[in-house]
């Protein structure tokens, strides 16, 4: 499983913070910030999701009131 997060889109309230601790809040930027992502675009970021925050990585994509962040499976169906 994989997630994307659209940095761009984010206005950062934090909700994916809450909900998976690889999103850290960057105050200054007013934005969340992806620990370990992988750059895709300008601002765009990947990274894999372990198995056992699977769950915490959906909750977190479901929680962005912007659609900024989206799961995927290992076969890159998209999920969240």
């Amino acid at each position: 499983m994989r997630i994307e997060y659209d940095r761009d889109t984010c206005i950062g309230m934090f909700q994916c913070v809450a909900e998976w601790d690889a999103f850290e809040r960057d105050e200054d930027a007013g934005k969340a910030v992806l620990v370990d992502a992988e750059p895709k675009d300008e601002d765009l970021f990947v990274r894999e999701v372990p198995e056992d925050a699977e769950l915490d990585a959906k909750f977190a994509a479901r929680a962005c009131p912007v659609d900024a962040i989206r799961v995927y499976d290992d076969d890159g169906e998209q999920i969240v």
